[in-house]
Formats: structure tokens, sequence, C-alpha cells
């Protein structure tokens, strides 16, 4: 059967047909454009709005669409359906940068966002991470202030090396997270070959009831891969989309990347008596105390289709939880459970839940009504209200099976209680000593050097050779030494 090579009429976005895809309503060959021509109107009108705003954090990333097997029973600790031996479920992955916009290079120096959305029997579980499994604060209410520093001054517009420390310097809970940015694992070379995390505490019920407290790590059986500064600067320049392009291309090419879930499992009375607060976003689990468990595979395998319907309209928050998970007593955590939805309500629309790529698989008996961009809309039977009569849903908390966690007393503001070995400097001491081989110490201090030298302002850097002295005083001390050596000066 021949191909119908009929030419489809333009219509306007209501279906109506227009005169022309080339010209404009004028008066006469060379006057003024008419306003009531509607489809020039609707046509720039829609140009205009075709951007939704970035996110304020992560803008600048790309992603691809996948399934979760589980390939071991934890049903001892989770409830969770999606959780349970043998079941497959459809999931999509963002990748992302931290402190760059749109548009920014993907090889720049940061940390990278490590987002997953499972579309389960019983809802939407994300787990919106990192590549790393600490941050650099552990209180929400830090968080604009730490971007803001990371991103640009507001009167020239460049980023800043003396705001960048002046904010870590002062936070000496971020050198933990800072020494992972300036390591090896700041630079990944692929998206592909790098860890995940869910970096903070979360709780897992089971199904008589028990809690327990899990970390999240996703292991790239790709490898751990990253690549030189030198590399990096030069690829910036070539290619701003490297990392998106590389996953794009392996997908297309049926070189499918894959990841194993682990979890780190904390009996929940321990958490208690830990050595330090398990709570807090800035420290890891010792895996001697806690060894990973492993939970299944995922396997991304279908590059989207539309990068904006599926990858920027795609909206995370770690308050979209199911029956068997809920969250910790983490401030940060508890934090981003109002952040993360505020922003997409803002960015996407009131109704964000609705875009297809964020709808759930599962049925949504809501009494959330109207706003902008509604998709759909129930029987007029249906009650909008709560409770009701009319044979409405009712809510139904052994369901839900949320969990809980008993608080401290009175209303406060404080930092957590500590715990015997709670510092700001100790396991950054230890990743700096015991992690990174003499190879990776040398590119270390090439690189806290070249960033600390940026710093122009006097007393920032001081605190900044200080903040890596409180890390290792070796570390400090070579630091010092680097950025007070003469600079050799060619006398020819």
């Amino acid at each position: 059967m021949s191909e119908d090579t009929t030419a489809r009429a333009t219509t306007t976005q209501t279906g109506t047909p227009v005169a022309s895809d080339d010209h404009s309503l004028t008066v006469g060959t060379n006057g003024v454009a008419a306003l009531h021509d509607r489809y020039l109107v609707e046509k720039l009108a829609q140009f205009n709005r075709e951007r939704i705003p970035e996110r304020v954090v992560h803008a600048k990333g790309g992603g691809a669409f996948g399934h979760f097997v589980v390939t071991e029973d934890v049903s001892r600790f989770t409830r969770a359906a999606f959780l349970q031996p043998g079941t497959s479920t459809e999931m999509l992955q963002r990748f992302s940068s931290v402190a760059g916009e749109q548009g920014s290079p993907d090889t720049w120096r940061d940390v990278r966002g490590f987002s997953l959305k499972f579309y389960t029997t019983e809802g939407n579980y994300d787990i919106v991470g990192n590549n790393t499994p600490v941050f650099f604060i552990r209180d929400g209410m830090k968080f604009p202030d730490f971007i803001r520093s990371q991103k640009r001054l507001p009167g020239t517009g460049l980023r800043d090396a003396d705001m960048q420390w002046d904010f870590w310097s002062l936070s000496p809970e971020s050198s933990h997270q800072v020494t992972y940015l300036m390591g090896d694992r700041g630079l990944p070379r692929s998206w592909r070959e790098m860890p995940g995390f869910g970096s903070h505490t979360f709780q897992w019920i089971n199904a008589e009831g028990e809690r327990f407290w899990v970390k999240y790590h996703f292991k790239s059986n790709q490898g751990n891969v990253e690549m030189g500064g030198a590399e990096a600067e030069l690829i910036a320049g070539a290619d701003a989309d490297f990392y998106r392009r590389d996953l794009s291309d392996a997908i297309e090419a049926g070189n499918f990347p894959s990841w194993d879930m682990h979890v780190q499992v904390m009996p929940y009375e321990e958490a208690k008596h830990y050595r330090f607060n398990p709570f807090d976003l800035t420290k890891v689990w010792s895996h001697s105390d806690y060894p990973l468990i492993k939970v299944g595979t995922y396997t991304l395998d279908r590059n989207p289709e539309n990068f904006f319907a599926q990858i920027e309209q795609a909206a995370f928050s770690p308050a979209n939880t199911v029956p068997g998970i809920d969250i910790s007593p983490d401030k940060m955590l508890m934090a981003r459970v109002f952040s993360y939805p505020d922003a997409q309500r803002y960015r996407v629309g009131a109704n964000y839940a609705e875009v297809p790529v964020n709808a759930p698989i599962s049925p949504v008996n809501s009494y959330a009504q109207d706003g902008a961009t509604r998709h759909g809309f129930k029987p007029a039977s249906e009650p909008v209200y709560a409770p009701n009569s009319r044979g409405g849903a009712v809510a139904d908390a052994a369901a839900a099976g949320v969990g809980s966690f008993e608080n401290d007393g009175e209303l406060m503001r404080s930092a957590a209680a500590l715990h015997a070995e709670d510092d700001d400097f100790g396991q950054a001491g230890t990743l700096y000593r015991d992690v990174f081989d003499a190879e990776a110490k040398a590119r270390f201090l090439d690189t806290i050097s070249g960033a600390v030298g940026g710093v122009v302002d006097a007393g920032i850097r001081e605190r900044a050779i200080q903040y890596w002295t409180n890390v290792d005083a070796e570390l400090g001390l070579s630091l010092r030494a680097n950025l007070t050596a003469p600079v050799a000066v060619d006398a020819r």
C-alpha cells in the first residue's frame, strides 16, 4: 500500500484551520499588522510561554526511563509493594548538576543530582538524591543561603570564589561534602559511570509494623569512572551537553546502563545511641556496622520521546512516599518534604501531578479541585469534600501504613543533640586520609589550591585554609605552602 502523502491542514490549538504559516495579516502589503490576526497572536504568545521556569537548583540535566526488578527478599524490613521479591516496576531517572543553570556545561566540577521516580501500584515513590552520600548542610534553614553562595553575584552576574568559601568556611558541617566535591567524585566521566545515594536516612515499616532506619545506595554496573580537571575543562568548551549526549547515545545504541540498589538497615532503637547522629545528612554510616544489603537492579532502556514533556516537566519530591516507607527526623529531609512539592507547584503548576510523566499508574481518589492546568475532572455526582455521605473516598490509616518516630518534647530552635562521635571534620578527614590514594590526594591538593587561590578577601582565604587544616593538619600545611609560594618570573 502506498504511503499517504496528503498534507495535513495547519490549525490553531483549538483545531481551527489557519490561512497561512508564512504571512501576517497586514493593512496592505507594507502596512501595520492587525492585532486581530488570531493565529499570529496565538503563535507568538505560545512561543513566549513555551519554557517553564528552570529549577532553582539542579536546572541542567537529562534522563531516561527504565524498570526496576527486585532480586532479593527485604520483606522483613518493608511492606512496600514494589520492594517485594520478583516485583518489576516502571521508573524514570533524572541526572543533573546542582549549581549550573540551563545551558551550563555538564562537566563543571559539581555534585550530580540522582533522582528516581518509581511508578508503583501504591502510588509514585521518589528518591531524590545525589552521587554523594552526604550533603553540605544538615538543616533546611540554611539551604537558600547555601545555594545563593554557589550561584552568581547579583551585581556582575558572575560566580565568586569569595562568596563560596565565605559560606563554606563559616559552615564547618560542609567539610565532608566539600571533600567529596573537590575530590575525584566531583568529575564523573558520565552519568552512567557514577554511583547514587538517597543520602538521607529513611524509614521502612514491615507488615507487622516494625520500623527500621535505612540508607539507599545505588552501585553503577558500569563502574565508577572519573575524569581529570583538564579534560573536563576541554569538554566543557567543546560539548556543553556531554553527559546528556552520552546517556542518550548509549541507550539508542542498546547499551543500557544499570545500577544495583542496596540499603543499609539500622534497627530502630539503635539510632538513639549510635556513636553519631544517624539522621545528620553530613554523615555516613559505617559499612562495618551496617553492611550493604542488596535489593534489586534497575536498567535504563528507553530515551524520552519529548525532552520537555518528559524530563523538564518531571517533578520529583521526597514527599512522595508509599505504604511501608516514610521519612526520618533528618532536619534537611523534613524541610525538603515541604520545599520540593512547593517548587513544583510554582514551576510546573498547581496540578503538576496530572502531567503524564508525573501521573501515577495507581488510582487517584483525591479531593483536590480546580486550579490552573487541571487535566481531568470527576463526574459531577462525585463529592468534592470530606467527610461526606455520598460515597466519596475515605481515608484508611491501615492502608497508608505511615511510619512515626518519637519527639523530644517542647518546640525549640537548636542543633540536634550530639552523639559520642559527632563532629564536623572527622569524616571528611577519614575520607581524605583513608579512602583517597596518593595520586588522588595530590589531585585533591591541586584542586583546592586552585579553588581557594581564587579567593581575594584575605580573611576568607585564611578561614578556608583553616577549614582544610581542621580536616587534616598536613593537608592544611601543604595548602598554605601552595598558596604562599612565590610565582616564578620569566627573566627573558
